[in-house]
């Protein structure tokens, strides 16, 4: 390494949720850390092009590392919302049927939810159709634990908390390739002040660029390098009022927890995410495909008025599964999975990232003691 470097401790590569989020942790925990951001700005990536949603922890398999961490993660976000005054709201949310076939799936999904620790109350269909009149459903789900959560005030909260332990936040600084020698870590960092880095610590929470930065590691096994797929999913926002003050969701469909109805703390309703598998990121949303939506969300509200759908915008989700490989779960990879002194990877960390992130930095900053 007889290149010339400035010396740091630890890196944490990519600032949104997840990354601020360990950051802060690690800072706090006594590390010198910089965080290193290829934008202009913080969460500017997948942070910025999510629901916003507060997830239970409902879905992903018993044991996984999405169950855990969404279960934990989401304890610890409404905690730390009301302490460091972010704004929330705990909305719950509904799983509808609209078919007797889709009624049997009701249990399926409220006793996997049980095995995460996640309780869910059985509605009939009269119960659905006292507490949501204008819904067409047999039968239905209750959560209360599901909310929403300002994500930018979160990760300026996050943010806030790292500098003040001591950390820095360094935008414009996109990280073109890393060498590992050793115990020592060199980064090559690009933008308008290129340099070197030589760090002790590197955390790769880089979200779409995660596996790409991996791929290009030079003394990184290759085992550890995955593959990665994108998913695009759109939204389309509705104008004006609308009859709502829970999220609903219709029964998972085989690719996808099908069209749904989040909302905004102002209230605003938006539907989405469908799923749209792509090769280059690329965040257009195609008009078009208004049809698609109107169709699915009509078969639990009739009375959707399709000309108050406008395009909204689009999210990417970096899946470690193709279309064909089923659901995958995140990859949370240090020392005792690779074998190298200082490295942290997170690989696949789309939905629940955003609920998880505080229970993620718990899991980083423990891989690194």
């Amino acid at each position: 390494m007889s290149e010339e470097s400035l010396a740091i401790q630890t890196v944490v590569i990519g600032a949104g949720v997840v990354g601020l989020a360990i950051g802060r942790s690690l800072a706090q925990a006594g590390h010198e850390v910089i965080v290193l951001e290829a934008n202009g700005r913080f969460g500017e990536g997948i942070s910025s092009r999510n629901s916003e949603v507060i997830h239970a922890g409902i879905y992903y398999p018993e044991g996984s590392l999405k169950a855990r961490l969404c279960v934990e993660g989401r304890q610890q976000l409404y905690q730390y919302c009301d302490q460091h005054k972010v704004g929330y709201r705990k909305c719950g949310k509904w799983i509808v049927a609209t078919s007797d076939r889709q009624v049997e799936n009701l249990e399926a999904i409220r006793n996997g939810a049980g095995r995460n620790g996640v309780e869910l109350e059985f509605v009939s269909g009269v119960g659905v159709s006292n507490a949501l009149p204008d819904i067409s459903a047999t039968a239905g789900l209750w959560s209360p634990e599901t909310g929403i959560v300002d994500s930018h005030a979160l990760m300026l909260s996050l943010l806030g908390g790292f500098e003040d332990a001591g950390g820095r936040m360094v935008p414009g600084a996109p990280v073109t390739g890393v060498e590992t020698f050793g115990h020592r870590h060199r980064l090559r960092v690009g933008g308008d002040m290129p340099c070197v880095l030589d760090a002790s610590n590197v955390i790769n929470a880089a979200g779409l660029g995660a596996a790409r930065l991996a791929q290009e590691w030079v003394g990184l096994p290759e085992s550890q390098k995955p593959r990665q797929w994108l998913a695009r999913g759109v939204y389309f926002s509705y104008g004006g009022r609308h009859p709502f003050r829970n999220l609903i969701y219709p029964v998972p469909e085989p690719g996808g927890l099908g069209v749904h109805l989040t909302l905004d703390l102002a209230g605003q309703a938006r539907f989405g995410p469908d799923v749209e598998w792509i090769d280059n990121e690329d965040y257009s949303v195609d008009p078009g495909r208004v049809a698609r939506f109107t169709d699915s969300i009509r078969r639990w509200w009739p009375g959707l008025d399709e000309s108050r759908l406008q395009p909204a915008y689009a999210g990417i989700r970096p899946k470690l599964t193709g279309p064909d490989g089923g659901v995958s779960d995140f990859r949370i990879e240090g020392p005792e999975e690779h074998g190298v002194d200082g490295v942290v990877n997170l690989f696949g960390i789309e939905s629940p990232g955003l609920t998880s992130c505080l229970a993620i930095a718990d899991l980083v900053t423990a891989k690194l003691r």
